[in-house]
């Protein structure tokens, strides 16, 4: 696996946001597939992985659209991801999204799924869509794929 991710990622307790999740049913890319396949068995045998409410619902979202999976295996998928540690987001972490959008200029969605990685004790954000290296309130973005 030639990623951007190291070892010392592998033993670190993760965030997943839903563009790792979906590449797992992507075939359309065997080589991001591949690697996220492998990233997603590799934490959750350690144990170290982390979602987040909104992570599952992009991901049904984006696997129905993008990905025009039935509805039921969307579910069934997200029954699998909903049984690993979960972060459920508060009020006040819909307000540290919203102040980390106006000081970071980050999506709003992807500001909340950094609060929750930082709010459940990750040390890595593993997305396609963030800034690579960039280390924000202790949670550093690695993009898998590159």
């Amino acid at each position: 696996m030639a990623t951007a991710v190291t070892r010392a990622d592998a033993l670190q307790r993760a965030f997943f946001d839903a563009n790792v999740l979906i590449y797992v049913d992507d075939g359309s890319d065997s080589r991001k597939q591949e690697i996220a396949v492998d990233l997603v068995e590799a934490h959750v045998r350690q144990q170290a992985v982390v979602v987040s409410i909104p992570v599952l619902g992009e991901y049904f979202t984006a696997a129905v659209r993008k990905l025009h999976l039935d509805a039921g295996i969307a579910r069934s998928q997200i029954e699998f991801y909903a049984q690993l540690p979960l972060v459920e987001p508060s009020v006040t972490d819909v307000f540290a999204a919203v102040d980390i959008h106006r000081l970071h200029g980050f999506t709003y969605f992807d500001s909340l799924h950094l609060r929750c990685a930082q709010r459940a004790g990750c040390r890595i954000f593993f997305s396609e869509d963030m800034h690579h290296g960039l280390v924000m309130n202790g949670v550093r973005i690695v993009n898998p794929f590159l």
